[in-house]
């Protein structure tokens, strides 16, 4: 396990887990945004969420961790892998292939296990697997090509701490890792 961020007293952090991408996969995306995402405001992270929390009581922190950290442990090995681009209202997204479904498996059982903490409330859509690569106010209907990644294997699960800066001219927010802990695809089985 390894923590990184660090809270202030009193603060209530807002939270977020996902899987990180291999250091390879990362440098592609972003390679490939420069060249393909020509308007609104490309992402310098790159992670799929299994679950957005929001604001949590640093007394649920702990649970909220070991819940993420038991969900990974289970994890079978899997790979995800760009099928095509999307956009909703605000982002543009990579939807990834999850052949095997293992990575729908470890989301439901992390968010089962955040609903019965009381934490998490699940969205009324299905989890999709999503690397969020563009945000925007008007959607700029991009329709760029695949990056070229194939299938990749997420490296590990993370706690985030997002937090929003609302005087940035840029808008939206800054992630820092909480923890992260290994899946079990790392971990030989």
């Amino acid at each position: 396990m390894s923590s990184g961020a660090t809270l202030e007293v009193g603060e209530r952090p807002r939270l977020f887990l996902a899987l990180l991408l291999p250091d390879e996969v990362v440098s592609e995306l972003a390679a490939w945004g420069d060249e393909h995402l020509v308007r609104g405001r490309r992402l310098e992270h790159f992670h799929v969420t299994l679950a957005f929390l929001g604001a949590q009581p640093r007394s649920e922190l702990d649970a909220i961790l070991a819940a993420m950290r038991t969900a990974g442990a289970s994890t079978e090995p899997f790979t995800l892998e760009p099928v095509r681009y999307r956009e909703t209202r605000s982002v543009g997204m990579l939807v990834l292939d999850d052949p095997t479904g293992e990575a729908s498996r470890l989301a439901e059982r992390l968010q089962t296990s955040l609903e019965k903490l009381g934490c998490y409330r699940r969205e009324a859509r299905p989890w999709l697997p999503h690397v969020t690569v563009l945000r925007f106010r008007e959607r700029p209907r991009l329709m760029p090509t695949l990056p070229e990644l194939g299938p990749f294997a997420p490296s590990e699960a993370a706690a985030f701490l997002s937090r929003l800066h609302r005087h940035d001219s840029a808008g939206g927010a800054t992630y820092e890792i909480l923890e992260k802990c290994p899946l079990n695809t790392l971990l030989g089985g």
